[in-house]
Order: structure tokens, then C-alpha cells, then sequence
């Protein structure tokens, strides 16, 4: 059973009649518990098990945007940003993972595709982080040489915890899945994701259906309520706007 854990998103709300209509919205979406709203601060707090990617689905049904600001606690949050290494691809970036860890051995994976030829694919954590040459330098399935001994000692082998599960990729180059694994966050920081048709490779680095991404920490639930980037001096929704044109969902 998965453990319910809060998301917090920025939203643009003008009056109440914003907060209703989003928290009927949120309310219709299974596994959504708890739904509050900061009309001043402009962000929106959820309980529940619901994945965030819904979250936003269901926000934007409503007519008005959302950008995910936090999720779970301080230190139990992941995100990797997929792409693809083809120099013949001109948008490069071709998905998202936001990761949660809900318990001290349980993250949940939310795992968003777009612009993919239509098929199964694999998302793997790889042992390394090097992705200077895309999946090619990223090592083997975290994980699968101590599956293969332990499985050896038992007489069954079991899969890798390196191997997240598959995700079906539409007509329209779109897919997602919800995925909980035993692993905890602190694992996987600094190593590689590659979603790809192959699980194990070799993997080829043109390959335009092969992503790679480094898995990075990313903001707690109360960690992250800064509306302008001290970098780049735009703020949240202009980053956002970057962001959808470069296909992050």
C-alpha cells in the first residue's frame, strides 16, 4: 500500500472562485485526500497518492497552469530530466521522472515521456552518471551483478532494483506510468536514468528513442517558495514557458 505524501504547486489564482474551481477539480482525481489553498502566495498544498503528473492534468483542465514546487519531505525528493543525445533531433529533451520517497525503503516514480516512436519502453537506473555519451557511458543495470549472486545463492534470481518497470508509449509519442520501487532517494542521486526499448543494451548514443538524464535532488514539500530565479532573474511562469517549448511537461 502506498503511503499518502503531500506536493505543492504553484498556481495562478486571482480570487476564490479560482480555489473552488481547482479544488473540484483536484477532488474528482483518485487518490487525492486533501486539497488546500494559499490565494496570497499563489500555491496549492495535496495529500494523497495521486501522481503529480494527474495533479497537473487536472489543474489544467481548469483552464490555468501548474508547476510542481515541492514534494515529500526535506531530502526525499528526486527529479531527472530525459533526453536524447541524436544530433538530428532538434528538442532534445523528451522527459521527466519526478521521484518521492514515501517510506524509508519505498519512492514512488512518476515518469512522463513525450515525442517517442510509439512502443514499449524500459526505464532502468544505470551504476554510473556519466552521460557524456549518452546511455553508452553510463554502465550496466544498478544492481544487477549483486541480483545475479544473490539470485545464484537462493537459486532465484531477482530483478534489479536498478530496474524501475516499462512504459507504454502512445501514437502521439506520449506516455507515463506510476511507479514504486524499494529504494530510498539517497541511492540514486548522481546516477544515470535511461529509458530506452532495451533494458540491458548496448544502446547506441544517436539513438533519438534513447534517453539519459542524471537523477538530482530536488525541493521538499516546504523547501522551495521562491517566485524569482536568482540566476536568470525570470520568474517561475517565464521559466515555465521555457520549459513547455522545450517539452517538459
Amino acid at each position: 500500500m502506498i503511503e499518502p505524501f503531500q506536493t505543492t504547486f504553484a498556481v495562478p489564482m486571482t480570487c476564490d472562485g479560482c480555489v473552488k474551481d481547482i479544488s473540484s477539480s483536484l477532488k474528482k482525481v483518485e487518490g487525492v485526500n486533501k486539497v488546500e489553498a494559499d490565494l496570497k502566495g499563489q500555491l496549492v498544498f495535496i495529500e494523497g497518492t495521486a501522481a503529480p503528473s494527474s495533479i497537473v492534468t487536472a489543474i489544467q483542465a481548469t483552464g490555468r497552469d501548474a508547476i510542481l514546487r515541492g514534494s515529500g519531505t526535506s531530502n526525499s525528493s528526486a527529479v531527472c530530466i530525459l533526453e536524447t543525445h541524436s544530433t538530428t533531433v532538434s528538442n532534445k529533451i523528451r522527459g521527466l521522472a519526478r521521484m518521492v520517497q514515501v517510506s524509508p525503503s519505498m519512492t514512488l516514480v512518476d515518469l512522463t515521456i513525450n515525442g517517442l516512436a510509439p512502443g514499449q519502453y524500459w526505464a532502468t537506473v544505470r551504476q554510473a552518471g556519466d552521460i557524456s555519451q549518452g546511455a553508452t557511458s553510463t554502465g550496466g543495470i544498478w544492481e544487477a551483478l549483486k541480483s545475479t549472486v544473490l539470485g545464484t545463492e537462493t537459486t532465484a534470481v531477482k530483478e534489479p532494483r536498478g530496474v524501475f518497470g516499462r512504459v507504454d508509449v502512445d501514437a502521439q509519442g506520449r506516455g507515463n506510468v506510476f511507479l514504486d520501487r524499494p529504494v530510498a532517494i539517497w541511492e540514486m542521486i548522481g546516477r544515470s536514468m535511461v529509458v530506452s526499448k532495451s533494458k540491458d543494451g548496448p544502446f547506441r548514443k544517436d539513438d533519438a528513442d534513447t534517453l539519459v538524464g542524471v537523477i538530482a535532488r530536488s525541493a521538499g514539500v516546504w523547501d522551495n517558495d521562491k517566485m524569482v530565479c536568482s540566476c536568470s532573474g525570470k520568474n517561475v511562469w517565464q521559466e515555465r514557458q521555457e520549459q513547455v517549448a522545450q517539452g517538459m511537461a
